[in-house]
């Protein structure tokens, strides 16, 4: 049976009374990749920090990749690579320097660390940003930084806490690529919590938690495969004429901002039917399918902070 790269049993953390993580057991093979999701407050911190070894749980187990976190704290760590939400590069030295100081704070011997420095700023195309001073950096470009950073030791799971928190749309997808790049070539399994729903798309799992608990856990498909909320949305001449002979054809229609939603499974095989039931003139016709912030939407768990 392979090993798993995470592995937790049972979680729960507390600070004082305040119970923040409650019976979490959750475990992923490795090179998967896992979203986090959940309101401001629903403990996704408090997990990722439990799972780095930041902080000990009051109760249950953690392992990485089989070494318990409790117990043997500094093998748990060398199989983990860490990215923070906020900044954390060195901006009095260059991008070379940053990755050189962690490889030997990490014990790879001066040998090692150039070539695995080399190999990384050359994997992700940055060899010649190697002598920039990190001050100088774009938020976009000091976010990838971060990654080959933590990456320099070989770590199997890589853990991210919003990695593409205030970047521009350009950023974030190149982040990405880099990220998927990593899972590809090198089998690393990621871990990252994000508000960005859309984000939550490139994960072989998400979880969703919220009041210190796990809520939902799932692939994308199949969390939103959960939803009745596929429908053919219509704009016609006359909406009301249009729902009572929807109503009178035996579909599930009502009022939508678009017009009128149709509910039904496999929408798109449903459009001509749909139109057949009319007797009043079609403006436009389209298909939606559920995404994740339908499935967000769905369990209460959404606030002013979750955007698209």
């Amino acid at each position: 049976m392979t090993t798993a790269a995470f592995d937790i049993d049972t979680l729960r953390v507390t600070y004082g009374e305040v119970v923040a993580l409650d019976d979490i057991s959750l475990r992923s093979a490795p090179g998967r990749i896992t979203a986090l999701l959940g309101p401001n407050g629903a403990g996704k911190s408090s997990l990722l920090q439990a799972l780095s070894t930041a902080l000990v749980p009051a109760a249950g187990t953690i392992r990485i990749f089989g070494h318990d976190t409790r117990r043997q704290p500094a093998l748990a760590r060398r199989r983990l690579g860490l990215v923070f939400q906020e900044r954390t590069l060195d901006e009095d030295l260059s991008v070379w320097q940053n990755l050189w100081f962690h490889a030997r704070l990490f014990g790879l011997p001066r040998h090692d660390a150039r070539q695995a420095v080399n190999r990384l700023l050359a994997q992700f195309e940055l060899t010649h940003r190697a002598g920039d001073a990190v001050s100088a950096l774009s938020g976009g470009l000091s976010r990838r930084v971060e990654i080959i950073r933590a990456m320099v030791h070989r770590p199997g799971l890589l853990i991210l806490d919003e990695p593409t928190t205030a970047l521009d749309p350009q950023a974030r997808r190149r982040v990405w690529d880099d990220l998927r790049r990593l899972r590809t070539e090198a089998g690393t399994a990621i871990l990252y919590s994000t508000h960005h729903l859309d984000e939550a798309e490139y994960a072989d799992d998400v979880v969703i938690v919220d009041g210190g608990t796990v809520v939902r856990r799932g692939s994308p498909d199949q969390l939103k495969a959960g939803l009745a909320s596929s429908r053919v949305l219509l704009s016609t001449a006359d909406d009301a004429l249009a729902l009572t002979s929807l109503a009178a054809a035996g579909f599930d229609a009502g009022p939508h901002s678009a017009g009128i939603a149709v509910h039904c499974a496999e929408p798109e095989r449903r459009i001509a039917e749909v139109i057949a039931a009319l007797t009043v003139p079609v403006r436009s016709v389209s298909v939606r399918r559920p995404s994740l912030d339908d499935v967000f939407l769905a369990l209460g768990a959404a606030g002013a902070e979750v955007r698209r």
